[in-house]
């Protein structure tokens, strides 16, 4: 029968609260104590699991994933479940345990954060960045609670976060085309109050106007991420005015609808006009041709979130705030570079 630390309290004449607290390191257990405690240990072969650590501390050795699962949440967040694995991956090789929360039923933003702090359901937070909002973080920052956020919040705030550079991504995108020798870059994106979508259109226009070339106002629509939208926009975009060179795609929905209305107007890719689109998931692999992508590794991301959140449980006062996970540029058939093709 396996020694339980019940057995080591016996044997070495003290509670279990006090193995535990041994176990753990507490400073607040006699120095002659601990050695017997460890002495019986040693005796006994005892191992503590995960429970027994845990018991001192006052440790769930959980921690809360909270995002929100509303109806089709898996269409307008595709990267979410990649993310979560991430963070999950992570925190096991600390032996701890996820849940995930919904926040989409909430009676007041930021009632869930409170019942989590103050029910003690979880040592920390993992916070998805559609979730957040100001009053989740006041709550997180004034209880000191152990967090991190996934993606830039977007407003002043202490709370630790992590996120991918959406500026970077669309600085590359631009790079790309510009090596491929496109020099009048559309780009088609979200609504103007998505911060994604400005960020990627940010590094676009900044790195076409380094190298000369001015972004026209017209080459720059808003749609509302939908296939449908971003069809007639392309469509819009092709029947009218200057024919651009490439279109950026701030997300592989918009570049579904836009490769369909190229397709329409019976323009060859990527001879006649070039695209480029970001994200791998989930529907460049439905895209014909195959698009080249600038690719963010979400997974990867989720793996750092669940580090920041163990670092931030040893040290409660550490503040993270940074751009992680570099995009990664694929070549796929839509773009074609100078050396590959002359006549670009």
């Amino acid at each position: 029968m396996a020694v339980t630390i019940r057995d080591v309290a016996e044997k070495a004449g003290v509670s279990v609260s006090t193995v535990s607290k041994v176990i753990n390191g507490w400073t607040t257990i006699s120095a002659a104590t601990t050695a017997k405690v460890n002495a019986v240990i040693e005796e006994l072969h005892f191992t503590p699991n995960a429970r027994a650590v845990s018991f001192a501390r006052r440790a769930t050795k959980n921690i809360v994933f909270l995002t929100s699962l509303g109806k089709e949440e898996a269409y307008k967040n595709p990267h979410m479940f990649d993310i979560m694995c991430g963070v999950y991956s992570e925190l096991s090789k600390y032996h701890y345990t996820m849940t995930l929360v919904d926040t989409s039923e909430e009676a007041y933003p930021g009632e869930t954060v409170e019942e989590i702090i103050s029910g003690g359901s979880a040592d920390g937070i993992v916070v998805h960045g559609a979730a957040l909002n100001e009053n989740i973080a006041k709550t997180i920052v004034s209880k000191n609670f152990p967090h991190t956020v996934i993606g830039n919040p977007g407003f002043e705030t202490q709370i630790c976060w992590i996120d991918t550079n959406h500026m970077l991504g669309g600085q590359f995108a631009a790079e790309h085309l510009l090596a491929c020798g496109c020099k009048k870059v559309a780009f088609i994106g979200g609504r103007r109050t998505d911060v994604i979508s400005q960020q990627r259109l940010k590094g676009v226009r900044q790195t076409m106007l380094k190298s000369g070339h001015r972004m026209s106002t017209e080459h720059i629509i808003y749609t509302d991420s939908s296939r449908e939208a971003a069809h007639k926009a392309t469509l819009d975009l092709l029947s009218c005015g200057e024919l651009p060179d490439a279109i950026v795609c701030e997300n592989n929905m918009i570049a579904l609808g836009v490769s369909r209305a190229i397709e329409h107007s019976g323009l060859s890719v990527p001879d006649e006009i070039a695209f480029i689109t970001f994200d791998r998931y989930p529907y460049t692999n439905i895209i014909v041709p195959t698009p080249t992508i600038v690719d963010i590794d979400v997974y990867d991301m989720g793996r750092q979130a669940g580090s920041t959140i163990a670092r931030k449980l040893q040290n409660p006062n550490l503040l993270v705030q940074s751009f992680t996970t570099l995009p990664i540029l694929v070549q796929g058939s839509t773009t074609c570079l100078m050396t590959d093709n002359a006549e670009f």
